[in-house]
């Protein structure tokens, strides 16, 4: 997927909660694709435009699930706290 096509895809998904610029979008992509985690490559748009396309690697897979594991612990540590009867 190209950059502007990630950035409606994150916007469709979150149903219109979360918005990224395109100023944290690339460097976050440039980030990822140097530490191996995306691959990208020149292509044309559905616009048949030049983009770079970016597509996710075994090793980013692999930082996609200890990521997602490490956010779950904290959102389910958030949510015991939220619920708490002291915070009442």
């Amino acid at each position: 997927m190209h950059g502007w096509g990630i950035t409606l895809h994150i916007q469709s998904v979150s149903n219109e909660v979360l918005r990224i610029e395109e100023g944290s979008l690339y460097p976050a992509l440039h980030r990822m694709e140097k530490a191996g985690w995306v691959k990208a490559e020149w292509g044309l748009s559905e616009n048949n435009r030049r983009a770079r396309f970016y597509k996710i690697t075994a090793a980013g897979r692999n930082r996609l699930r200890s990521e997602q594991e490490k956010w779950e612990s904290v959102a389910q540590a958030i949510a015991l706290v939220l619920r708490s009867k002291a915070l009442a």
